[in-house]
C-alpha cells in the first residue's frame, strides 16, 4: 500500500506530464484540482482564445489531451485510474475526474507512449518528401479508435484535393481578419514566457501556391513537401464530452506518431471557420476536431510549459 507521500509524488509527476499536452498557440487552457486521490481537470476560461475558439472547442480538445497524458503517466507509475468525463462540461467547466484506483502493471505500449511525452512537439518546418509507410499509418488509426474517435487518412487524390482546398480557404478567411492577426501576434512568446509560441517553434511559412496552408506566424518562407499525409480526426457527436474524448484520441495519435519517428503539425484553420468545418465533416463523415499533417521532419524542440504549481491547486 503506497504511503500518502508516495501518492503525492505520483500525482505531481502525472500533472507535470499532463502539462506537456498540445494546445492551440500553446495557450495551455487547463487547470487541475485535487481532492485526496481524485484529480479534477478544468477548462481555464481565461485561456480560451476569443477569436479562433469562441466556444472553447479547441480548448476542450487540449484538456482532453492533458487528460490522456495524465492517465498514461499514472499507468506507467503503477496505478490504474477511474476516469469520468463529465457530460455537463459546458455549464461548469469541470471536464473530467480521475481517481487513482488499484495498482497496475504498465504495458510495453504504455511505457513507449509515456517516453514520447517529453519529445512530442509541433513541427512547423518542411517535411521530407518521403511517404509514411502503411505499417506506420495503421497504428495511428488504431490509436484514435482505442480512444473512441476515428482518424481518416487522406491518402486518396479524390479526397486530398478537396481537403487541401478547404484548408487553404479557411486560411484565407482568417488571414483577412484583423482580429485574428492581432490574437495570433499576442501569443508570440518572448524570452522568459512559459506559454505562447517562441521564435524557435515558428518553423517556416510555405511559399505561395503550396498545396497546404500552415498558420502564418511571420516566419521566413520555404518550400514544403509536395504531398503531405493529412489525417482528419472525427467523432460521431460534438458535445463537450465528445470534444474531451477527441482530445484524448488526438494525444494518443500524436504520441504514437512521435514514438514511430514521425513529425506532426496540426492544421486547425478549417476547424476554426464554421463553414469549412461543416464542409470537411460532409467530406469525411462525422464531426471534425482537427486536421493533422504527418511526415518525416527534422527534430525540433518542445516549447515551454507553466509549472505544476501554476496550474494545480
Amino acid at each position: 500500500m503506497p504511503t500518502d507521500s508516495e501518492v503525492d509524488q505520483v500525482i505531481h509527476r502525472a500533472l507535470a506530464a499532463a502539462t506537456r499536452a498540445p494546445s492551440v498557440h500553446n495557450s495551455q487552457p487547463w487547470r487541475f484540482a485535487r481532492r485526496g486521490r481524485v484529480i479534477e481537470v478544468w477548462l481555464d476560461r481565461d485561456r480560451v482564445l476569443a477569436v479562433v475558439d469562441p466556444h472553447g472547442h479547441e480548448a476542450r480538445l487540449s484538456c482532453g489531451a492533458a487528460l490522456y497524458t495524465l492517465r498514461l503517466a499514472l499507468a506507467v507509475d503503477g496505478f490504474a485510474a477511474r476516469v469520468r468525463v463529465r457530460p455537463d462540461g459546458e455549464r461548469d467547466d469541470l471536464l473530467a475526474e480521475v481517481e487513482l484506483d488499484v495498482r497496475h502493471r504498465p504495458t510495453e505500449q504504455e511505457r513507449t507512449l509515456a517516453a514520447a511525452v517529453p519529445r512530442r512537439h509541433t513541427n512547423r518546418r518542411p517535411f521530407l518528401d518521403r511517404a509514411v509507410p502503411e505499417r506506420l499509418r495503421v497504428p495511428l488509426a488504431r490509436a484514435a479508435a482505442a480512444e473512441g474517435a476515428r482518424l481518416v487518412l487522406v491518402d486518396r487524390p479524390e479526397l486530398f484535393t478537396p481537403v487541401a482546398d478547404l484548408i487553404r480557404r479557411a486560411d484565407r478567411v482568417q488571414s483577412g481578419d484583423p482580429a485574428y492577426r492581432a490574437e495570433l501576434r499576442s501569443w508570440l512568446a518572448g524570452p522568459g514566457r512559459a506559454d505562447g509560441v517562441p521564435a524557435s517553434a515558428l518553423g517556416r511559412s510555405p511559399t505561395p501556391g503550396g498545396l497546404v496552408a500552415l498558420r502564418d506566424f511571420g516566419a521566413p518562407e520555404a518550400d514544403f513537401e509536395r504531398v503531405p499525409l493529412l489525417a482528419v480526426l472525427t467523432t460521431l457527436g460534438d458535445t463537450p464530452a465528445d470534444q474531451v474524448v477527441a482530445g484524448q484520441a488526438m494525444q494518443r495519435v500524436l504520441l504514437t506518431a512521435t514514438a514511430s519517428g514521425l513529425a506532426v503539425s496540426p492544421l486547425s484553420q478549417p476547424v476554426e471557420v464554421p463553414t469549412t468545418r461543416r464542409a470537411l465533416g460532409a467530406l469525411v463523415g462525422g464531426m471534425v476536431h482537427t486536421v493533422l499533417r504527418i511526415g518525416y521532419g527534422h527534430v525540433g524542440s518542445p516549447t515551454r510549459r507553466r509549472a505544476v504549481e501554476e496550474v494545480a491547486g
